[in-house]
């Protein structure tokens, strides 16, 4: 979809909304076991009903020409919406039947069967859950025109305006990370490791005392004020500096007890927030934007890695001045930690280049109402007229992406260029950033030091602080925090702590706390995790899905 439109290019998006709708709905359909297959789908909008003939729109999917019949409906029946129609959900045949149970039995799973059940009248539970278990096992993969072949009643009918809530509700890339999740669980396990017994917990807290200070940075020149919080300790002022970015809508309590922690060991931490992306400066000032591409201005994309640059000149100055931060911090060896959108801007100021072209060929030619909201938040970077942005700072020599929104940011191929260490926190139920495109792919194309750390069932939000009170705009889908998510939280705090203590001559002592052992020691049947530092041959072939979106 576009973002500047006429009238009659909005009411031509709303329909194929609507027509995106029905074909979601169309792949988790309704129905038992059956060799009968659906002549036709009936759509019903209030007193509008139409039918269309399904065979007319499997000769669309496989042709792209329309059937004379369907001629009315030429300015809906774009090839976008025949992209859709032919698009899959892989599950791993051998892993369908824990994928259907997991599916069902999750509140998302729960959500959608109920949701359905209203979307198409006359469907039972039951109806529901045996038409997705069949589809699963008869076709590679769930697509629309997969399930059709299976679906056992002659006619298929819709209430358009309950599709339309589904598909707002779910999206394929976060059904996709789902089907993912479990295969990840399977793959990413390294077997044959010897029971993990380490002299010391580096999830424990740290024997120095912290102190905490906060200052407010005024950067006349782009006329910001960042508010930051300090967190030191006495001694260890060659320690490299750690900078915390949040995400969109976030301040910097996000992570506070990782700050604390850290700075318990002897690291300087600057938890900071950005102007006009933070608590008071986005969702809540936003003047009821239509969509999350106009919820964040695109000059944020630049101003945040700035927003670095411009603390790291402050500190620096501080180090100079007497009292009680002189000497603090070590301003030419830095790790930055972001979350989210602080992840894309950790990840910005490390060299690889913000690929704008990219992305606004993708927002033109690819962005629907079934994408997730990350895809969405970066078409807000659209509208810049630069077609390449570069935003390194070689003071920073290290990052920490926690479910970070990548994209297509950076391209096929931006982050290739990075040559520093990096860790990637992937969420397999995380519906805002889902893993595959926002994590797993941009992982696979790192060629330097690298860590991809795996909650099988976390969320976008499992590692905040715990006291940290989410907006609402952060919480329109379900999320594990709490008490239910803390064993994440510990192996965030113990793996965080050991690479950042790899630029330290203390590495050989942390480096065994970033191996799969140190992670699959804390797993838990309800929130396995998995630490690596490559992806198995098994999980390579999915990238294929995402290449293809990023060279489109």
């Amino acid at each position: 979809m576009h973002f500047w439109r006429s009238k009659q290019q909005r009411t031509i998006s709303w329909v194929q909304g609507l027509l995106c709708s029905i074909t979601i709905a169309l792949s988790w359909g309704a129905g038992m076991t059956s060799t009968l297959a659906a002549q036709k789908i009936t759509i019903r909008l209030g007193p509008f009903q139409q039918a269309i003939a399904i065979a007319d729109i499997e000769a669309f999917a496989k042709t792209g020409k329309l059937p004379e019949n369907l001629q009315l409906f030429r300015p809906f029946l774009t090839p976008q919406f025949q992209e859709l129609l032919n698009r899959r959900v892989q599950v791993d045949p051998a892993l369908a039947d824990k994928f259907f149970d997991d599916l069902v039995r999750s509140p998302q799973g729960q959500q959608l069967i109920s949701s359905l059940g209203v979307a198409i009248p006359g469907s039972t539970v039951e109806g529901l859950q045996g038409a997705l278990n069949l589809s699963l096992r008869q076709v590679n993969g769930l697509s629309v025109l997969g399930f059709l072949r299976a679906y056992p009643e002659e006619n298929v009918t819709l209430d358009a305006t309950k599709a339309i809530q589904i598909a707002v509700e779910f999206n394929s890339n976060y059904l996709q990370s789902q089907a993912l999740g479990t295969l990840l669980e399977r793959d990413l396990l390294v077997k044959n490791t010897t029971n993990f017994q380490p002299s010391f917990d580096p999830a424990a807290i740290g024997k120095e005392a912290v102190q905490q200070q906060t200052l407010t940075l005024q950067d006349k020149q782009r006329k910001r004020s960042i508010p930051v919080d300090i967190y030191w300790s006495q001694g260890h002022t060659q320690a490299p500096l750690v900078v915390i970015s949040p995400g969109l809508g976030a301040n910097r309590k996000f992570l506070s007890y990782l700050a604390g922690h850290l700075a318990s060991y002897g690291f300087t931490v600057a938890a900071m927030e950005h102007p006009d992306s933070n608590i008071n400066g986005s969702i809540y000032q936003a003047s009821t934007p239509t969509n999350l591409a106009q919820i964040l201005a695109p000059t944020e994309f630049i101003d945040r890695p700035k927003d670095i640059s411009f603390l790291l000149d402050e500190l620096a100055k501080l180090n100079n001045q007497s009292g009680t931060l002189q000497g603090k911090f070590n301003t030419d060896k830095v790790t930055v930690i972001g979350h989210s959108l602080g992840g894309y801007t950790a990840l910005a100021l490390l060299g690889p280049e913000v690929d704008l072209e990219a992305v606004r060929q993708f927002c033109q030619n690819s962005l629907s109402i079934n994408e997730s909201p990350g895809d969405w938040l970066q078409c807000a970077a659209a509208p810049l007229k630069e077609k390449k942005l570069q935003l390194k700072d070689p003071r920073v020599t290290s990052a920490i992406a926690f479910n970070p929104v990548v994209g297509n940011l950076f391209g096929k191929t931006g982050l290739n260029k990075i040559n520093n260490p990096v860790l990637i926190l992937t969420s397999t139920e995380d519906s805002l950033t889902p893993s595959l495109k926002h994590q797993i792919a941009p992982f696979n194309q790192l060629q330097s030091s690298k860590y991809l750390l795996t909650a099988i069932g976390g969320t976008h939000l499992s590692i905040s602080d715990p006291s940290y009170s989410a907006s609402t705009a952060t919480t329109i889908f379900p999320e594990k925090r709490g008490s239910e998510t803390n064993s994440l939280r510990q192996l965030v705090r113990g793996v965080t702590l050991a690479f950042v203590k790899q630029s330290t001559p203390e590495a050989k002592i942390y480096q065994p706390f970033l191996t799969p052992a140190y992670a699959q020691s804390l797993s838990k049947p309800e929130l396995p995790l998995r630490l690596n530092s490559d992806l198995p041959r098994n999980i390579k072939p999915w990238l294929g899905f995402v290449v293809d979106q990023l060279t489109k």
